[in-house]
């Protein structure tokens, strides 16, 4: 292992973390740890992460076609449900979605003239928003948490709250099949000689309600093999759901790349979907070099979508980026020179790497719901 790896200081707080824990950590922590530590998380340390000089590309950095057309589409769900413009949204990284979208607004559509809250808990990133955002400032607003933003809107938003790339952000557990005993088993992290390694907690360990385990049906559980490791959100679904409540008119929309429940339980996927990027190359060593590389995995769309419905949601689409992005370009086409720019060899070349199976649109999915 490097020194790097050795010595660092993000290493040194995970280490100690263990100690204080008599000896293992959830891996949920260690990926709280690695990707958002103050100071020395990965995304806690420089903005540019993302693009060709970084680990890995957004549908943001395709250009900004994408915040024009959700521009576009929020402008007039504005208009069909009569009520002004707020936008909240989380994750926002440096803010360069939001930019595009209240760029495209203020040009084109500038009777809306939206609030956007930025739903943003780390100062660095809330530093960098605030510098891709200066020319909106007077209309953007930060707060910390959904609990904040809900002290602003006592009585509920209306509005859209909208995010592209969070809820796969999000720390998971990740779990292990045990055949003999039936049941799941979660990994932890350790210390060793040469870094970390992985220790299934206690049985008796419960970091969480059980219930959220996937729930394996008995034929099932008699063929699918010991070891088969999966991951669960808890606080991806959670975050969904307090953001339903908040809602009392309007949408939440996530853009993300996920998979139904079941194919989570798919053959091929028996060592789950948790991946690090780093330098565009995808690798399976989670445990190396923390804050170093990017952590993720995939979002479970299925919970998230029973959330959001039990929390009072309806569903209006839930299914691949490349439909939900080719139905709002054919509502643009009406629109073009009066509320929506051409669509020249630019915005084609842009959109094509949005709704490509080869690119975004086949990994991508789109979950939206309202009320």
């Amino acid at each position: 292992m490097s020194e790097l790896y050795i010595q660092s200081p993000l290493n040194e707080r995970i280490r100690q973390e263990i100690r204080t824990a008599q000896g293992a950590i959830p891996f949920q922590r260690f990926m709280e740890l690695a990707l958002y530590a103050p100071g020395l998380g990965y995304y806690e340390r420089e903005p540019k992460r993302v693009g060709i000089d970084g680990d890995f590309y957004t549908s943001v950095r395709v250009g900004p076609l994408l915040g024009e057309l959700l521009g576009s589409y929020f402008g007039r769900l504005s208009a069909e449900l009569n009520l002004p413009l707020v936008l909240v949204e989380s994750g926002a990284h440096d803010g360069r979605l939001a930019a595009d979208i209240l760029g495209h607004l203020q040009k084109w559509q500038p009777q809306h003239g939206p609030d956007l809250w930025l739903i943003e808990p780390s100062k660095d990133r809330r530093r960098w928003q605030e510098q891709t955002l200066k020319e909106f400032l007077p209309k953007v607003h930060w707060v910390h948490d959904l609990d904040q933003l809900a002290q602003s809107f006592p009585d509920g938003i209306s509005g859209i709250f909208y995010s592209n790339e969070l809820l796969d952000a999000f720390p998971v557990h990740r779990l292990a099949w045990s055949r003999d005993r039936k049941e799941w088993q979660v990994f932890g992290v350790a210390e060793s000689s040469h870094g970390f390694e992985w220790r299934m907690l206690p049985s008796d360990w419960l970091p969480i309600d059980s219930r959220l385990y996937p729930q394996i049906p008995d034929d099932l559980a008699e063929v699918l093999p010991d070891g088969f490791v999966t991951e669960i959100c808890p606080m991806a679904t959670t975050w969904w759901s307090s953001a339903a409540r908040l809602l009392r008119v309007g949408r939440l929309l996530t853009m993300d790349y996920g998979l139904e429940s079941e194919e989570f339980l798919a053959p091929q996927r028996d060592r789950g979907t948790l991946r690090t990027y780093l330098r565009h190359q995808v690798g399976d060593l989670l445990l190396e070099n923390p804050g170093e590389q990017d952590l993720t995995a995939h979002v479970d769309f299925d919970r998230i979508q029973r959330a959001g419905e039990a929390n009072g949601l309806t569903t209006f689409f839930s299914g691949s980026q490349r439909l939900w992005l080719t139905r709002q370009m054919e509502q643009t086409l009406p629109q073009v020179g009066s509320a929506f720019p051409a669509w020249d060899s630019t915005r084609v070349r842009q959109f094509q790497a949005l709704t490509h199976p080869d690119h975004f649109g086949r990994r991508f999915r789109v979950l939206e719901q309202g009320k």
